[in-house]
């Protein structure tokens, strides 16, 4: 975190935000690329395109990666945090579309609404970094003497 941070709190949180975003998601998404066959048989059908499959994993983790860039400086990557937003919203609005119309395991919901609270958390995050957007940064190395 850049020195900004330690002077703004709402900063400070920001970051955890999308650091805890991160890993959580890498813990629950890169065991999949393990479970194929065993979730094919707990919730059938077995999966007949594992390209969909293993790209679904890959995409979202390569997403999680871009949370944990996204903490390091919330005020630069502040754009990123709409597209990060989308990628939340993108699988919990299905999931629950999909639940309330019993095409879903009741055992997915839980992470589906846990995309949804991350989705919106996001978004007053982005929405919390406005004003920062144009100041410039001031490293560690600025503060020395002149």
């Amino acid at each position: 975190m850049n020195d900004e941070s330690a002077n703004h709190p709402p900063l400070t949180a920001i970051s955890r935000l999308f650091h805890y975003a991160g890993i959580y998601g890498l813990i629950v998404l890169l065991p999949q690329y393990f479970l194929e066959g065993r979730l094919g048989r707990e919730f059938p059908p077995p999966t007949n395109h594992p390209e969909h499959f293993y790209g679904f994993v890959g995409v979202a983790a390569a997403w999680q990666v871009a949370f944990l860039i996204i903490a390091r400086d919330p005020v630069r990557y502040r754009p990123m945090m709409l597209a990060g937003s989308l990628e939340k919203f993108g699988f919990g609005i299905p999931a629950v579309v999909l639940f309330l119309q019993g095409r879903l395991a009741g055992g997915v919901l839980p992470f589906a609404l846990v995309d949804l609270v991350m989705g919106t958390a996001f978004v007053a995050a982005w929405r919390a970094t406005d004003g920062r957007a144009g100041r410039p940064q001031r490293s560690a190395d600025a503060d020395g003497p002149s």
